[in-house]
């Protein structure tokens, strides 16, 4: 079988990955309420500087790579590339890897349930925005 990765998708989902980010976590959205509920400061996120960017570049990357896979699998397999296809996948993908580990995470960790949804949110959207793109544009 062979995987066929859409770079200028990648590229696309990548960007699309990181303006979430920035957005998603932005006083206005839900910036306000995440600080509340994990007690980080701005001075806190000041004190530890660009790490916690550099390593969100690092786990997007991963995250679209992966998904540009296994759509590409998904899309042979099922000899359909469709825009719906790329999405399922994405859904598949966050509730797979991501919500149930985040969730048993943040239950074990006693974290309150306004925060597992504000992460969860976040991921679920960064999930399906890329794979979105990256069926849009072509796996």
């Amino acid at each position: 079988m062979n995987i066929n990765i859409n770079w200028v998708a990648v590229l696309l989902a990548f960007v699309a990955s990181m303006i979430l980010a920035k957005t998603w976590f932005r006083e206005s959205t839900f910036g306000s309420a995440w600080r509340k509920l994990t007690g980080i400061t701005a001075a806190d996120s000041k004190k530890v500087g660009k790490k916690p960017i550099i390593l969100t570049l690092f786990a997007n990357i991963v995250t679209v790579l992966a998904l540009a896979g296994f759509i590409s699998m998904s899309a042979t397999f099922f000899k359909d590339s469709s825009v719906w296809n790329a999405v399922l996948v994405g859904l598949v993908a966050w509730l797979a890897f991501s919500a149930t580990t985040l969730a048993t995470h943040n239950a074990f960790e006693q974290k309150p349930l306004k925060l597992t949804f504000i992460n969860n949110g976040y991921q679920l959207v960064l999930f399906v925005i890329t794979a979105l793109i990256i069926g849009w544009v072509g796996a």
